[in-house]
């Protein structure tokens, strides 16, 4: 069998067991395409180290694309199509992982005030939409895939909460959200209803013109342009802001919150971690880099334990 083949009956593995495998679909396709789509037995070392290593600076990516690739040969040699695996023994040294951005009040409010740059006159509906998706982001903490897969049905008026069934690790969980942003997303989806909807209630939240699911580049692409609009650059050392970076900020602003409130942070962190979606609290704490205002508030929480009692 080609690699092509052999990847579509890993996808098809997959995806029959309730697995989301877009991203690692992608990639794997990627690799097809770069290497000629040989026969599965006929792979080279050489080329696989290649894909690996990509064309810019190397990066955590090589990771993730060794990991998926490594998932796609247990299941080729598992099945006969492969006799030996061509991925190398040895991880090279990766760069140390990059923070995210985090936002500040201001630069959230400039990105909200740039969506006006994706305004086209045949789809008026892009400008507003893509605000939505980027207030819908801060405001539950979704994952951009997550809340690219809602659909209308999914968003509960009467009790406040978000069904987010395409998660990353495929359970679904409710998202419960303030009163502000429930207004909001009622306002936003009789607008949407303006648009086709090839599914009913089922159609997705955020589409094209044509009531198509908006993909995942599109979205990239759009939201650079919105950044640039913004003015929202950093410095040299630090990956470009993300769209991404919207769920981190609303994390750390959430933690700021907690402390500038007096509450036990270290009790609400597991609450946190439920709410974001993720498997334990070791993921939810890499949220937590410090940033000035985490700094500041820390700073004061630790004074006002050391300060002597009657301020002596």
């Amino acid at each position: 069998m080609r690699v092509g083949e052999v990847i579509d009956a890993y996808v098809a593995l997959k995806t029959s067991l309730g697995m989301s495998f877009e991203s690692p679909r992608r990639v794997l396709e990627q690799f097809s395409r770069e290497i000629g789509n040989p026969p599965m037995e006929d792979v080279q070392a050489e080329a696989v180290t290649a894909f690996l290593r990509g064309r810019g600076a190397l990066s955590a990516t090589w990771a993730l694309k060794y990991r998926i690739l490594s998932g796609l040969y247990r299941f080729a040699i598992s099945r006969g199509y492969a006799q030996s695996s061509p991925l190398p023994d040895n991880a090279p040294k990766l760069p140390p992982q990059r923070s995210p951005y985090v936002y500040s009040v201001d630069e959230l409010r400039r990105l909200l005030d740039a969506t006006s740059v994706l305004h086209i006159n045949n789809t008026p509906l892009q400008a507003p939409m893509f605000r939505m998706l980027l207030i819908l982001l801060y405001g539950s903490g979704l994952r951009v895939g997550e809340a690219l897969h809602l659909t209308l049905r999914d968003i509960d008026f009467i009790d406040k909460i978000v069904t987010v069934r395409h998660t990353k690790f495929f359970k679904t969980r409710l998202v419960p959200i303030g009163p502000k942003l429930t207004q909001q997303l009622a306002a936003y989806i009789q607008r949407r209803r303006d648009l086709p909807l090839p599914l009913g209630d089922d159609s997705r939240l955020f589409t094209t013109k044509t009531g198509r699911g908006w993909p995942y580049p599109h979205v990239n692409t759009s939201f650079h342009n919105v950044r640039r609009a913004a003015g929202i650059i950093c410095a040299a050392d630090c990956r470009p802001p993300r769209i991404h970076d919207i769920r981190h900020t609303a994390a750390v602003h959430r933690v700021v919150a907690w402390y500038r409130a007096g509450r036990d942070v270290q009790r609400l962190l597991p609450r946190l971690a439920t709410y974001l979606g993720h498997i334990d609290i070791k993921s939810t704490q890499r949220y937590l880099h410090m940033t000035t205002d985490l700094l500041q508030e820390a700073s004061r929480r630790f004074a006002s334990y050391a300060q002597p009692e009657g301020g002596q």
